[in-house]
């Protein structure tokens, strides 16, 4: 069996009683970072095999994890941080499992996009998950022109390093399209900033940004519709 095990996405106390219960009546846990997961096994007291489950071995992992869960083995996967499977792996594990006929389950739990897209007030009935923003500079800008034609609200991962990369593109092509950064989530410096993408851009210059990053771009009827840009 296989149980996916969201885990907090900062704050420690965020986990659920039944992520515990997982972890603890696991035989195994596959973890994206076997050095990272041990610290939160280890504050709760849990102590178990681990196995290393990332981009970089998952074809090779989810063959041995689909014949160990075969052979009647409980499997409890995590990643650093979040929800398993949403831009982080997992859904090739749960492909497995359906593929084998084996049992799973996921638990409900922590989620960046989740607490960033309801945090910034700026979401409606819905949003659009776009995952992490492209590092090349031709990819994001058309990401982001997606983003901004759109009509619901657009949540993205980003990287500190080029947050103000990002936001000078939609300074260019939406220059009145209200927009928030949410930064290190459920931490101690958590932080939500609000504002058009200039004012963003010139603070992130100001401040450089640390930590976790959401961007969220607006949905249209919010502040600067894309006909009046």
């Amino acid at each position: 069996m296989l149980t996916i095990v969201p885990t907090p996405i900062g704050n420690l106390e965020d986990i659920t009683l039944r992520a515990l219960t997982a972890l603890r009546t696991a035989d195994l846990v596959a973890a994206e970072d076997t050095r990272h997961s041990g610290i939160l096994l280890k504050h709760f007291e849990i102590s178990k095999p681990f196995i290393s489950y990332h981009e970089h071995n998952e074809a090779s992992r989810t063959a041995e994890l689909t014949t160990r869960m075969a052979e009647g083995l409980h499997v409890a996967l995590i990643t650093d941080a979040g929800m398993p499977g949403i831009s982080d792996p997992g859904q090739r594990l749960i492909r497995a499992c359906i593929a084998h006929g084996l049992p799973y389950t996921v638990l409900p739990g922590p989620c960046a996009a989740i607490t960033a897209i309801v945090g910034s007030g700026l979401a409606g009935d819905s949003f659009h998950y776009g995952g992490f923003l492209p590092v090349k500079s031709g990819r994001r800008m058309a990401e982001l022109t997606r983003a901004v034609e759109r009509d619901p609200a657009s949540v993205y991962y980003e990287s500190p390093y080029r947050l103000v990369k990002s936001l000078a593109v939609l300074e260019e092509i939406a220059p009145h399209r209200e927009v928030c950064v949410g930064r290190e989530l459920s931490k101690k410096f958590e932080e939500y900033r609000r504002g058009i993408p200039q004012e963003l851009k010139q603070h992130f210059e100001a401040h450089p940004p640390k930590g976790e990053i959401c961007l969220i771009v607006g949905e249209v009827k919010s502040k600067g519709k894309v006909a009046e840009e």
